[in-house]
Parts: C-alpha cells; sequence; structure tokens
C-alpha cells in the first residue's frame, strides 16, 4: 500500500466526498486531518529504518509531494546534483514511506561506500527488476548472502587481474578490427565498436569463435534486455516495488515476466551449446561458461544461475564498454586541443611506423588521463545502482539506519569542486601529477563501490584502452558540424539515436594504415 493509499483510507469519507462547507464543517475538517496526520506520522515510523545513536539522517530537500520526492524519469541525476549542491554531500529523500539516501561528494563516498563497504554489501528489495524481469537469480540484484558470494567467486576466478591480463591478444585482434571497419565505414562507428564488445564478450563467456556483429539477433535481444533494465530501475517506473503483492495478480507486469522468459530461453541455448560441445569433445578453447560448467560441483550453482550469470556477464559487459568506449571518442572530438596532446604523446612514444600495443601501455600517461576524465565527464552510470545498509553507518553528524538504502550518484561525485577544481571543464591534467605520472590518490567509481563493485572492470578496462589507444593513434576524430550534438546521450545508454556524430581522419595514409592492421596480430 502506498502513503497515498494508506492516508485516503483513514480519512472520513466526509473529507473524501464534502458537503458544501460551513464554518464549523470547516473547522471539524482541519481537526480530522491533523489527527490523521498525527496517526500516520506514528504508524509510518513505525515502517522506516529506526536507531538508537541519536544522531539525525542527513538533510532532505522540502516536498509536498504525499508519495514523496520527485524525480523526472529523464536525466534524474541533474535534479540530484542540484540538491547537494544546495543541501550538503548527503541527503535523505523520500518515495513512499521509504527514506532513502543519496550520497553526491567524493570524500563522503570513500568514507561510506569504500571503507564501510561491508555494511553496504547488500542490495534493496527491487521487485520489478530483480525478481519479475530478472527471476531472482541475477548478481546483479542478488542480496548479500551465500547466493551472492557463490556467484561472486566464480566470477572472481575468471576475471581478476591476472586472469583478465590473459584476454589482451584477443582484445587486441577485435580492436584492430574496429580500425578497419571505421577506415571503411566511419559513420558507423557505434555499430563498430558494438561488433568489438560483442564478438569480444562471445568468445570470453561462451568461447565462441565466429565473428559477432552489432544487428546479430541474439545481440540485438540482448541489448534491448539491457535498456529495459534501466527503463525498469528509474524511479517510479512500476507500483509494484511499493505494493509487492501486485506481482501475484497474473495480468499484472506480463512484460516482466515476458522479459525473464525471453533472457533466460537465451542464455540457457548459449549454455547448452557450450555444453553440447564439451560433450563431443570439440576444442572451444577456454571460456567463462566452460569453467562454470567443469566446476559446477565446485561453485554450487544451479543451471539455471550459471547460465543467468553468464548471460550477465555478457549483456552488462558488453553495454558498459559500448557506452565507455564512445564516450572516449565523443570527448576526443569535442576537445580536439585535448585529443592532439595525446596524440603527440602517441607520436613521442610509438611514432606512425608501427601500431601501438598493450606493451605501450605503461608509457602512456596522458592517454589514460584522458580516458580518466572522459569517464568522469561522462560517467557511464550517472545514477548509481542501490545499496541497503546491513547497520547503522555513522558520518559525521549524521546517521543511516539499518535497513535504508543509499545511493551514491556518481553524477555529483565527479563534479565534486573540492576533488575535481571547474568539474564542467574538461581537464585530463587533473589525473597527471607534478612529476607527469599518473596519479595514485584519484580514482574513479564507474564499476561501482565497495563490496559490490564490477567484476569484470578489469577486462572492461583493457577494453576501454586497446580501443582508445589504436582509433586516437590512426585518427584525428571531430565533429560533424552540419549535425547536432547531445553529449549526454550515451549516460542514457540510447545508442539507437547516434547522439554524436563523429568524422575520422587518418593520421597515416589509408592503404599504409590498412596494411599495418591487416598485419597485426590475429587471434581466433
Amino acid at each position: 500500500m502506498t502513503f497515498l493509499q494508506f492516508f485516503l483510507a483513514l480519512l472520513p469519507s466526509a473529507m473524501l466526498h464534502p458537503p458544501t462547507p460551513r464554518i464549523s464543517d470547516n473547522m471539524q475538517l482541519v481537526l480530522s486531518a491533523a489527527a490523521c496526520l498525527g496517526i500516520i506520522a506514528v504508524i509510518a515510523r513505525g515502517f522506516l529504518p529506526q536507531s538508537n545513536s541519536g544522531l539525525p539522517l542527513p538533510p532532505s530537500p522540502p516536498t509536498r509531494r504525499l508519495r514523496g520526492h520527485f524525480l523526472p524519469p529523464h536525466s534524474p541525476y541533474l535534479t540530484v546534483a542540484r540538491w547537494i549542491d544546495e543541501y550538503g554531500p548527503l541527503i535523505t529523500i523520500r518515495s513512499g514511506l521509504e527514506n532513502i539516501v543519496i550520497i553526491g561528494r567524493y570524500k563522503a563516498v570513500v568514507d561510506i561506500m569504500e571503507n564501510q563497504g561491508k555494511s553496504l554489501a547488500d542490495r534493496p528489495r527491487m521487485i520489478a527488476a530483480g525478481e519479475m524481469f530478472n527471476g531472482g537469480i541475477s548478481i546483479a540484484f542478488a542480496p548479500f548472502g551465500e547466493r551472492f558470494r557463490r556467484m561472486r567467486r566464480a566470477l572472481h576466478t575468471h576475471l581478476q587481474p591476472k586472469a583478465a591480463e590473459a584476454y589482451q591478444p584477443l582484445q587486441m585482434s577485435h580492436a584492430k578490427n574496429t580500425v578497419l571497419d571505421i577506415l571503411d565505414d566511419p559513420y558507423n562507428f557505434q555499430d563498430h565498436v558494438t561488433t568489438y564488445a560483442a564478438t569480444t564478450i562471445m568468445k570470453v563467456a561462451y568461447g565462441t569463435t565466429a565473428p559477432t556483429s552489432a544487428t546479430d539477433p541474439e545481440v540485438v535481444e540482448i541489448t534491448q534486455l539491457f535498456r529495459m533494465t534501466n527503463t525498469i530501475l528509474r524511479p517510479g517506473a512500476y507500483l509494484v516495488d511499493t505494493i509487492p503483492w501486485l506481482r501475484y495478480l497474473p495480468w499484472y507486469g506480463r512484460e516482466l515476466k515476458l522479459g525473464f522468459e525471453r533472457s533466460m530461453k537465451l542464455y540457457m541455448s548459449h549454455l547448452n551449446r557450450v555444453k553440447e560441445q564439451m560433450q563431443s569433445n570439440v576444442d572451444i578453447g577456454p571460456s567463462f561458461a566452460k569453467h562454470m560448467l567443469e566446476g559446477s560441483d565446485l561453485f554450487g550453482l544451479t543451471e539455471a544461475e550459471t547460465a543467468s550469470l553468464a548471460g550477465t556477464f555478457f549483456g552488462a559487459g558488453s553495454s558498459t564498454t559500448v557506452v565507455a568506449i564512445c564516450t572516449v571518442f565523443m570527448a576526443a572530438a569535442c576537445f580536439p586541443e585535448e585529443q592532439a596532446t595525446v596524440q603527440a604523446e602517441l607520436d613521442a612514444v610509438i611514432g606512425r611506423q608501427r601500431a601501438p600495443t598493450f606493451a605501450d601501455q605503461d608509457f602512456l600517461p596522458r592517454l589514460h588521463a584522458f580516458i580518466s576524465e572522459a569517464v568522469r565527464w561522462r560517467p557511464v552510470g550517472p545514477n548509481g545502482l542501490a545499496h541497503r545498509t546491513t547497520n547503522d553507518v555513522i558520518w559525521e553528524n549524521y546517521c543511516i539506519p539499518a535497513g535504508t538504502t543509499v545511493l551514491g550518484n556518481q553524477w555529483a561525485i565527479s563534479r565534486d569542486p573540492e576533488v575535481y577544481p571547474e568539474p564542467d571543464a574538461f581537464k585530463p591534467q587533473r589525473w597527471i601529477d607534478d612529476q607527469g605520472r599518473l596519479r595514485d590518490d584519484l580514482q574513479n567509481f564507474i564499476y561501482g563501490f565497495g563490496r559490490r563493485v564490477c567484476p569484470g572492470q578489469h577486462v572492461a578496462n583493457r577494453s576501454v584502452f586497446i580501443n582508445s589507444l589504436l582509433i586516437l593513434w590512426a585518427f584525428r576524430l571531430a565533429l560533424d558540424p552540419t549535425k547536432p550534438v547531445d553529449d549526454m546521450g550515451y549516460m542514457n545508454r540510447e545508442l539507437s539515436k547516434r547522439p554524436c556524430p563523429i568524422e575520422f581522419e587518418t593520421r597515416i595514409p589509408g592503404t599504409e594504415l590498412r596494411r599495418m592492421m591487416q598485419n597485426y596480430p590475429e587471434v581466433a
């Protein structure tokens, strides 16, 4: 039951259908309303998480809405950022009877979500996204417990830094195909990046060696499913998150249940294909799915959990990678002087007589700084994903009670003026220290926080790096002056709208560039 429904249920019928009022009637209505509000306040207090610390919640922007604070469906992070600027590093907003604490400053998020990460490793219950659309088995929405630990352990064994390093030849091989594809068809660069991500992660996840393009039905379907997830996660998108019993109505949320059926059918088909290849002794090489099937007794996951884990690995990894790479390209086109600085470094370290590789990465601090600044300037997940406190969390003079939903708003955090002076300016040099080295005291949070940080970050970082390296070495990027630019578009992950038209001019004669890419290391 929502706060509004609860309130209306307590009101006298005369208040809901009042006759033409007299003076005494008006007074009676006022007194009745005051009594009802008092009762609601007492009852509501019993539903909300409580603390014995005596410290208050973080401040709350005023609202007169019974349903709580209003967040617009499009770019809600901008509204949150304005509240953070006005009310402080932490704010409390209300959604129905639920308090939600949002963190919007760098020091606060490190102190709370990193240093007290054990108390924020849980997820709140998300019925629409987690239970109906993902069947309660997705690691992204799993509560912190035994199932989460089993799934996390399985991912970690395959995606830890040393394991991720083994994928570098594969990533180089497919990144050079991105260069060749852009050389042939620069207009559709987003599709080429999607092809890179899909082909690479299909190999890592399932051992698939056949090229996977952005237009393949399976890739299109997974893209649609993950785009739908973003819609479901918008505040207030589904009433079932406020009224849980709605999920048991046969007609409610059919599109959510259908989405789960579609995704599981797709994920199980991939897993079954790997299983059949293993049974027929076909040498498909290493893959996450094969690793999971061979260690099924060790990891203790059901077949459905294994299929979901591999599918989530593919879907979430490819989506985030595409957005991050396209954001770097967009930043290069939008800020030509900073692009030129990076390319001067590339020419000094690599030259134009050979193609760069991962072996060059330790000598390119300005490229690393450019990538870091690009994903700070336009973060991949600006709203952040919800965490839930399992213990009281104290920060300065505030207390976040156990059971409270907490969000790290990456847009606001990345615009903390104390950490990022002139936060709206694009300044890669902020990531470089006085000795010209990358700073080790500054970090991005694009992969999440604490114990819920994305385990695929090491593979994803390498994909973003090698694609940025090869493209900025091979091409000079510029905005198409005849078309509009939406430099916020990639944060909404709506790649079909092509938010940034880019022109690619080769920095090396086209025939020479093609020859160098064709001779680049190839991995099947």
